[in-house]
């Protein structure tokens, strides 16, 4: 449906190229068993396998379980032929959890929601095939990928996982990402079905939606690669949708997937995310993947079909899904290898894909490109611009082959005869900037107990029980108070920097700890003091309690104190996680922060300041942390401290860019005006700092587009009541409805700082002579509508341009969105080159779904047609007319 630029064809010429190389040449050895015939169909030959299944072996087929610790498998069925399904996370990389294999090393790509920035199907389809390609060469048949989760609002810590806002968007990006993946022996799963849009109480939370919003939404992405990609399986998540257990809703697994969308391949449960045996199996549920500790299926549904709880005929079903698909997917003939990946190929890749996502988000007097021949010295600032590790962490983070950080890939860029220095800024960031609240306390004003002359930190003692009891099991110096542990301290899940010590495996759990030492006041004025944890903390300032948070959830309390600069005081921070610790991967959460003056510096500030008042351009790499888990940050404030780093930098060198490295939004207000140039780089994978460096530096015209927009602030987006986010006990209301992102700002009237698809270049682009037809086709009277617009490059370089084109409200008493994505295309054009371009048009973005009668309904009249370079900046209009 939607045309782009050739930009990505040599790199799939690479992957065939590796293909070559690695053939499939592990081959099953040759049995005399009927369904080996592959001559057959894999459905002839799955009826074959299916007739020699005792009930037994099916229960075994269709019940998970972990093989080791190194994998997510079910088991090889060796008397039968079936191999083990070794299943990959696989969003934004293979993640390879056994140390055997590669040294768990794999090409870290950038993150999906970078990839959803490039708008580009070509892109797209080359990173599927290289997880494709990954997953098979490192013993893998199964990638837990795409993630098909809306962005629903921005500060999402799952969001770098998505492909954006905007189902037509995810759709046609995520299908052929699903091809590629498919093109090898390899099965894709789609996830999470279905609402699975927060982390925040993400095992519990009721997802109370419209089945017009499900329709028109949320299922849409998952609706055109089951259709357009013939994908294999799909995960279910942990929330419940309107009142039931995802897993077992019959009406999400059944009615809406299987029987509506005609869905042939298997549902797989995440991983614990089955609650039940007999509800999960008759709902449609037809792999429970491993859980906690045993899982409900096994034995327990072996007995249900036994006592006619569940039928025979179900069980049937789940492993007639599962060995259709593995036939027809070739994992029967085609058995995983062990090759090594090729490094620098596959990194090559990766930067390409990343140079093309980059969002140019703002460039005032054409502050970008940088021209290093005009340049003596570089000023590079940021807390983690020396390293490579700036990546959303949980399932989806992978080890890579190689990494460039920013600060390498600039230097490379520059030379020797530009001075490059660097400078941190701030503290490192980590897990615990996740929590919300406050930024923690630099480290620069902490001072431990005993602590030689210019050691910085607090002295920690960590117990393994939430009492303090005995004597501590760790002693050591912690910078700061930012701690997130359980889930995001595992090994392989955390993307803490290497620069921080790692909190011992011990104290995941129920754990407590004690910091101790002085704090020394930068300068005179009222501080806000502040505790965010969940358990038991406690804040003493010289022996005096000043809080004491007590709370199972996650709760922030203040202190607003006077101090005098230069004066130290005693600190003591006394924390238990409490028994909460052990459930649901909950660990021990606590930061100690603060909210200072407007003028106190500390010294790692200042130090950047230094560096950028004698240098001609200062380059702030800012960074979050994302990750999944168990909470979203509703802030979008840029944690430890980096506001208060861009602004004092700023005011020592006005000639300083801003690149941001995060998967969701940001707020930019206090400084954005400050600044003349701003890149939104993502998470960029491991060519992170060539990439960067070549967008800046001008080798390559940012062409990236916003997938998501970007708010003022938290308190001005569609979704800013809390009964939508994080709901209200335990119910999270979708009362949105289809006003999902950028069509609930334009409904509510709500001015963004930065709006969906937004992205500047260093070129310039006319807009002319636009025409819209509609018209219909063959018996069944099928709708096609289609645009045509001339594209001029009126600029100086070469540059690509992503054209959308938005349907307007529709002409029917139904709400319907004032703009809606109907199609776009990535155009690339020489200095002066037009192009006469044509896109055909969703017709989805033309019709409603009619609640009543259950069915896609398009309303006849005039409906206007919005042509652009986002969906704020509109070029041209038309309209079309459906008889």
């Amino acid at each position: 449906m939607i045309k782009t630029s050739t930009k990505f064809q040599f790199l799939t010429v690479a992957l065939i190229v590796t293909l070559i190389i690695t053939p499939f040449s592990s081959v099953a050895a040759e049995t005399t068993q009927q369904w080996d015939d592959k001559s057959l169909s894999a459905q002839e030959r799955t009826e074959l396998l299916l007739k020699n299944m005792s009930l037994e072996q099916k229960i075994q087929l269709v019940t998970g379980n972990l093989n080791n610790f190194y994998g997510f498998y079910n088991e090889e069925m060796e008397d039968l032929g079936i191999p083990a399904l070794t299943m990959a996370d696989g969003p934004a990389g293979v993640r390879i959890a056994n140390p055997d294999i590669q040294d768990k090393k794999s090409t870290a790509l950038p993150a999906p929601i970078a990839l959803a920035a490039t708008w580009d199907v070509d892109a797209a389809k080359t990173y599927g095939e290289l997880l494709g390609n990954e997953a098979f060469n490192t013993t893998h048949n199964v990638v837990l990928g795409p993630g098909l989760d809306i962005a629903r609002f921005p500060w999402g810590e799952r969001n770098f996982e998505s492909l954006g806002e905007d189902p037509l968007l995810q759709s046609e990006l995520a299908i052929p990402y699903v091809n590629g993946i498919q093109s090898y022996p390899v099965m894709a799963a789609a996830k999470h079905w279905i609402l699975n849009n927060q982390e925040t109480e993400r095992f519990t939370i009721n997802s109370v939606a419209s089945e017009r919003a499900l329709q028109e939404v949320y299922a849409r992405p998952f609706a055109e690669v089951i259709e357009q990609a013939d994908l294999s399986a799909v995960m279910c998540s942990f929330n419940q949708v309107n009142g039931v257990n995802a897993c077992e809703s019959e009406n999400v697994l059944t009615n809406l997937l299987k029987d509506q969308l005609d869905f042939d391949g298997f549902v797989m449960s995440d991983y614990g995310a089955n609650y039940s045996t007999v509800e999960s199996a008759n709902a449609g549920l037809d792999l429970e993947t491993p859980g906690d500790p045993n899982g409900y299926w096994g034995d327990d549904l072996l007995t249900a079909v036994e006592e006619d709880e569940v039928s025979e005929e179900r069980i049937d079903d789940m492993a007639t899904r599962i060995l259709t698909e593995m036939f027809s997917k070739g994992l029967f003939d085609q058995p995983t290898v062990n090759n090594q990946i090729p490094a620098k190929e596959h990194g090559k890749i990766a930067r390409e894909i990343a140079e093309q996502s980059m969002v140019l988000m703002k460039n005032e007097n054409n502050a970008l490109p940088l021209d290093r021949n005009e340049l003596d010295s570089v000023a590079v600032i940021g807390p983690d611009a020396d390293n490579a590790s700036a990546a959303g962490g949980g399932s989806s983070l992978v080890i890579p082959t190689y990494t460039v950080s920013p600060l390498e890939g600039i230097q490379n860029e520059v030379g020797e005869n530009v001075e490059v220095s660097y400078a941190p800024g701030t503290d490192p960031i980590s897990a615990g900037d996740i929590l919300p609240g406050p930024s923690a306390v630099p480290s620069s004003l902490l001072s431990p107990v005993n602590g030689e002359e210019n050691e910085h930190g607090l002295t920690a003692e960590y117990w393994s029980n939430i009492d303090r009891e005995g004597e501590p099991s760790l002693i050591r110096t912690d910078n700061q108070v930012n701690l997130n542990l359980g889930f995001y301290n595992y090994d392989g899940l955390n993307a803490d920097s290497p620069k921080l010590e790692r909190v011992p495996g011990e104290f995941n759990s129920e754990m407590s700890a004690r910091w101790t030492g002085q704090f020394t006041v930068p300068e005179s004025g009222e501080y806000t003091l502040s505790l965010s944890s969940l358990g038991s903390g406690k804040l003493y300032i010289d022996d005096e309690l000043v809080i004491d948070n007590q709370s199972k959830r996650l709760k922030t309390s203040k202190k607003a104190l006077s101090f005098v600069g230069g004066e130290q005081h005693d600190i003591r921070i006394e924390y238990s996680s409490g028994e909460s610790g052990g459930q649901q991967d909950f660990g021990g959460m606590i930061r100690f922060g603060w909210e200072p003056p407007k003028d106190a510096v500390d010294t790692k500030i200042q130090e950047a300041v230094d560096v950028a008042k004698k240098s001609d351009v200062a380059i702030v790499v800012t960074r979050v942390y994302d990750s999944e888990g168990y909470v979203d940050n509703s802030s979008l404030d840029l944690p430890n401290n980096q506001d208060q780093l861009i602004k004092e930098v700023t005011k020592a060198n006005p000639n300083t860019i801003v690149v941001q490295m995060s998967g969701r939004a940001v707020q930019m207000d206090t400084w954005q005006d400050d600044v003349p140039a701003i890149v939104q780089a993502w998470f960029p994978g491991q060519e992170q700092g060539n990439a960067i460096s070549s967008v800046l530096f001008g080798d390559v015209n940012p062409s990236g587009k916003l997938p998501m927009t970007f708010p003022v602030d938290e308190d001005s987006t569609p979704v800013s009541d809390e009964n939508q986010f994080p709901g209200v006990d335990g119910v999270s209301d979708y009362s949105e409805g289809v006003f999902v992102g950028y069509k609930g700002y334009e409904e509510k009237g709500i001015e963004p700082e930065y709006a969906f698809g937004h992205g500047l270049s260093y070129t310039t682009f006319n807009y002319r002579n636009v025409k819209a037809k509609a018209k219909t086709k063959g018996k069944n009277k099928e709708l096609e509508l289609s645009v045509k617009l001339n594209l001029r490059n009126t600029g100086d370089v070469s540059g690509s341009e992503v054209v959308q084109v938005y349907a307007g409200e529709l002409p029917t008493d139904i709400d319907t969105p004032a703009k809606q994505l109907a199609g776009f295309e990535k155009v690339e054009l020489e200095p002066g080159k037009q192009k006469r371009v044509k896109m055909e048009l969703d017709p989805k973005a033309f019709s409603y779904w009619d609640e009543e009668n259950d069915e896609w309904v398009t309303p006849s009249g005039e409906i206007p047609i919005y042509v652009g370079s986002s969906s704020e900046d509109i070029q041209l209009e038309t309209s079309v007319t459906i008889k």
